[in-house]
C-alpha cells in the first residue's frame, strides 16, 4: 500500500505538472470547496505538490515510515486488514489534515494549498506511537527519540500556524499529526475507558 500511494503521488506530479487546470481544479482551496461544494479536493490535493523537492521529502517521509506501520499493521491484523487498516488511516489523516485549513480559510478566495504532508505527518505519528524511543533525527543531523521529536514538531507546527506568512500549510501538518497520534494510540492501545 505504502508502495502504491508513492507511485500514485509520482504519476499525479507528472501529469499534473504539464496541465495546469487538473492542478488547479484539484488542490485544496477552501474558498471554492464551500463555495461550489468540492470538498473532494480535500483528497486530490493530498496528490498534488508544488514542486519536485516537495514531493521527494513527502515521498522520502512516506515511504520510510509508512513501510514500517504497514508492516506493523499486517503483522497484527493479517496481510489484507492490516493494509486496508492502513490505507484508512492515510485517507483519514489527509481528509481531518484538511478540514482546519478550509474553515481557517473558506473566506479567503486567496489561498490555497497542496501536499501530502498532512497524511504523511499523521502516519510519522503513528510510528511514534509504535516506536517512541526509536531515533529520528533533526535536519538529518541530530538525533532525537522519536516522542521528542513528536513533541518539538508539534510545537513549531503550531508556531508556525500561527507566525509564519511562508505559504506553507503547517495547519495540516499539524493536525495530521495529532489526528495520526490520536488513530496510532487508539489502534494500539483501544478506546478508553
Amino acid at each position: 500500500m505504502t508502495l502504491s500511494l508513492v507511485l500514485a503521488n509520482i504519476a499525479v506530479y507528472v501529469m499534473t505538472s504539464a496541465n495546469a487546470s487538473i492542478f488547479n481544479a484539484s488542490k485544496h482551496y477552501p474558498y471554492l470547496e464551500q463555495r461550489d461544494k468540492s470538498y473532494y479536493r480535500w483528497i486530490t490535493s493530498g496528490f498534488l505538490h508544488a514542486n519536485l523537492m516537495h514531493l521527494a521529502l513527502n515521498l522520502l517521509v512516506l515511504y520510510q515510515f509508512g513501510g514500517t506501520v504497514e508492516t506493523v499493521f499486517k503483522s497484527i491484523f493479517g496481510f489484507f486488514e492490516g493494509g486496508m487498516l492502513f490505507l484508512c488511516c492515510y485517507f483519514g489523516i489527509l481528509i481531518m489534515s484538511g478540514l482546519p485549513t478550509f474553515l481557517k480559510f473558506r473566506n479567503n478566495p486567496n489561498y490555497a494549498s497542496v501536499g501530502a504532508s498532512g497524511a504523511v505527518s499523521g502516519i510519522l505519528f503513528i510510528y511514534t506511537v509504535y516506536f517512541p524511543t526509536n531515533l529520528l533525527y533533526i535536519l538529518g543531523l541530530v538525533p532525537v527519540p522519536a516522542i521528542l521529536f513528536g513533541a518539538l514538531y508539534l510545537f513549531y507546527s503550531k508556531w508556525a500556524s500561527s507566525k509564519s506568512e511562508d505559504h506553507i500549510d503547517h495547519d495540516a501538518h499539524y493536525y495530521g499529526a495529532v489526528a495520526g497520534l490520536l488513530m496510532g494510540a487508539i489502534i494500539r492501545f483501544g478506546f478508553p475507558g
